[in-house]
C-alpha cells in the first residue's frame, strides 16, 4: 500500500465497496455516502486524493467538489461520471473545480494513473508552498536585519554630523583644505543611504495609518532639511499648495513620496543651469491630492522611463544607490495612488502623483 489517502464519495454503497475491493492494496481508501459524511473525513483526515460520484440525491458531483475547493483549495479532485454532459464537465475542469474526470464504468488502471498523478500534483504544490513559507521567512528574517542594522548606524552618524558641526563652530572647518569637506560628503551619504534602507523597510512592512496631512508644512520643512545638508543650493524652489479639502492619509508614507520626489529632483538637476528651479503644486479635492513636482534638471532619457521606477535601477549621470523612486512606487501601492511621469531630455520632467483622499473614502 502507498502512502496516499484516497477519500471517495458516493451514495451508493456497492459502488463504495467496489472502489474499496480494486484499490484497498494501491491505497489508504477513506468511504464516505453523502456530502455531510465527505466533510466530515475531510476534517479529520490528511487527505491527499479526493474522488467524488457525479449523481448524488443531495447535490451533484461537481456541485460537491467546488464546495470542496472552497475549503480544502489544495486537495485534488477527481470526478467518476456515467453521465455525457460534456459541457458541464468542461466548464468544471476548466474552472479548477476537477483536476479530472472519469467515465463510467471506470478502467482501473486508469483510475489508478489519475490518482498517481493528482498525488504528484498535489505533493508538488505542497512542496512549492512549503519553499515559499521557508523563503519568506528568510526574507522576513534578512529585512529585519538590515532594518535594525541601518537603525543601529543612525547613532554614530549623528555623533560624526555632531563633531563637523563642532568643527564649523571653532572655524576649524577650512584649516584642513578640503578633509573636513570630504568627510561631510561622506557623512550625508552614508545617512542619505540608511535613510533609504529604512524607508524601504517601514514602506514594505507597516500597516497604513490615515490622519490628517498638512502638505504647507511637509513640504517646508522638506526644503529647509534639503537646504540646511547643502543639497539644494542655488535651486530656487517654488511652492504652491491649494487644500481645497481636508486630506487624510498615511503621513508617513505621503513625506516619504513627497521626499523622494523633491531628492529626486535635486540630484538630477544640470550643473551648467544658472536658473535651478524645482517647482511643486498640491491641489487637495474631495477624493484625491494630486502633487505635481516640476524640475528643470537633465530629463530621462526615454529608454530609461519604463525602468526608473525598478529595484536598484539609475541612470549613469545620477547619485544614489537606485531605491528612491521604487520606494515611491511602493509606498503608492499601498496607498492605492498613481504616477505619471512627462520628461523632455536636457529639459526637465514633472512627476504627477494621485493619492487617494481617505476622509473622502472613509465618510462617503
Amino acid at each position: 500500500m502507498s502512502g496516499i489517502n484516497v477519500l471517495y464519495v458516493d451514495d451508493e454503497q456497492q459502488n463504495l465497496n467496489s472502489f474499496m475491493a480494486a484499490f484497498r492494496r494501491k491505497f489508504k481508501v477513506f468511504l464516505a455516502t453523502s456530502v455531510a459524511a465527505a466533510f466530515e473525513t475531510l476534517e479529520k483526515e490528511p487527505i491527499h486524493v479526493l474522488v467524488s460520484d457525479q449523481r448524488m440525491p443531495e447535490i451533484t458531483g461537481v456541485e460537491f467538489l467546488k464546495q470542496a475547493k472552497e475549503k480544502y483549495p489544495d486537495i485534488p479532485r477527481i470526478l467518476l461520471t456515467g453521465y455525457t454532459d460534456v459541457e458541464v464537465l468542461a466548464d468544471a475542469v476548466n474552472e479548477g473545480d476537477i483536476y479530472r474526470y472519469i467515465t463510467k464504468p471506470w478502467d482501473e488502471l486508469e483510475v489508478v494513473n489519475s490518482i498517481l498523478n493528482a498525488y504528484d500534483r498535489f505533493k508538488a504544490s505542497k512542496d512549492l508552498q512549503e519553499k515559499m513559507e521557508e523563503l519568506q521567512k528568510t526574507n522576513d528574517s534578512l529585512n529585519r536585519f538590515v532594518y535594525s542594522v541601518s537603525h543601529e548606524l543612525r547613532a554614530p552618524i549623528a555623533s560624526a554630523k555632531g563633531i563637523l558641526d563642532l568643527v564649523k563652530m571653532d572655524d576649524m572647518y577650512d584649516a584642513a583644505g578640503e578633509y573636513w569637506k570630504l568627510m561631510e560628503t561622506c557623512v550625508q551619504k552614508l545617512d542619505y543611504y540608511v535613510s533609504q534602507t529604512i524607508q524601504f523597510y517601514k514602506t514594505a512592512r507597516f500597516d497604513v495609518r490615515p490622519e490628517s496631512v498638512n502638505f504647507k508644512e511637509l513640504i517646508d520643512s522638506l526644503i529647509r532639511l534639503y537646504k540646511s545638508l547643502g543639497n539644494a543650493k542655488g535651486i530656487n524652489f517654488q511652492v504652491q499648495v491649494d487644500e481645497q479639502y481636508p486630506f487624510l492619509g498615511d503621513a508617513f508614507r505621503a513625506e516619504v513620496i513627497i521626499a523622494n520626489l523633491l531628492s529626486n529632483a535635486v540630484k538630477c538637476q544640470r550643473q551648467e543651469e544658472p536658473d535651478k528651479m524645482v517647482k511643486i503644486d498640491v491641489l487637495t479635492l474631495k477624493k484625491e491630492a494630486v502633487i505635481a513636482v516640476t524640475d528643470n534638471g537633465i530629463g530621462i532619457n526615454e529608454n530609461d522611463r519604463e525602468r526608473i521606477f525598478d529595484q536598484f535601477y539609475k541612470s549613469t549621470n545620477v547619485e544614489g544607490i537606485g531605491l528612491g523612486l521604487y520606494i515611491l512606487k511602493e509606498s503608492l501601492a499601498k496607498l492605492n495612488g498613481t504616477i505619471e511621469v512627462q520628461s523632455r531630455l536636457g529639459e526637465g520632467s514633472t512627476f504627477k502623483v494621485v493619492i487617494p483622499n481617505y476622509d473622502e473614502a472613509t465618510t462617503a
